[in-house]
């Protein structure tokens, strides 16, 4: 009796180790990178939205990311001011110095003047946090209302900037009216 037990016991463990295996598997796999199907922190709960890979000129790989929003916010009001998160990773090495004129670039194109003008301090300070990174490493950027926009490297932040106007413009490059590419823009809020 003792023995059967025993071994009724022992195989449902496995059973429920071979489950929760199966369940733990990555949300997202793109290039072969893997994305959780969740972000969290201690007051929020985002979720996956959708994935994509950002090609220049058809071949050349640059990045995968990831973008996270509430779990019932509608796609088309990313911008707004709700908790987001984007999660990059690159294929190939990128200078620290060639993000900084990119994010203007394509911010200038996607608010008007007078916002660029006004976000000029918090870009400049932005943009000073940017690194060279290597293929495999991971930029992410997540907005919390209240908190600001925190910039991470593989996991390790690199400071915060304040303001749902600095947010919103910040995500118009992947996610505005005149995005980096309409197709990854799309892939990301899994309208595709």
């Amino acid at each position: 009796m003792m023995k059967t037990k025993f071994w009724a016991i022992l195989t449902c463990v496995m059973l429920c180790a071979t489950f929760t295996s199966v369940f733990r598997v990555e949300a997202a796999e793109i290039e072969g990178i893997n994305f959780d199907d969740r972000y969290r922190t201690a007051d929020t709960s985002l979720k996956l939205r959708g994935t994509g890979l950002l090609r220049v000129m058809v071949f050349a790989k640059i990045y995968v990311a990831a973008l996270y929003l509430p779990e019932d916010h509608p796609s088309k009001l990313a911008l707004s001011d709700v908790p987001k998160r984007l999660e990059v990773q690159y294929l190939r090495s990128v200078a620290g110095k060639d993000f900084g004129p990119a994010t203007n670039k394509k911010v200038s194109e996607n608010v008007d003047p007078q916002t660029f003008s006004r976000l000029q301090p918090r870009l400049e300070y932005h943009n000073s946090l940017y690194q060279d990174v290597q293929a495999g490493d991971r930029y992410a950027l997540t907005y919390i209302p209240g908190k600001g926009t925190e910039l991470t490297l593989n996991g390790e932040p690199k400071g915060t900037i304040e303001g749902a106007d600095f947010a919103a413009a910040l995500f118009s490059i992947w996610l505005g009216p005149n995005p980096i590419s309409e197709s990854f823009k799309k892939e990301l809020l899994d309208l595709s």
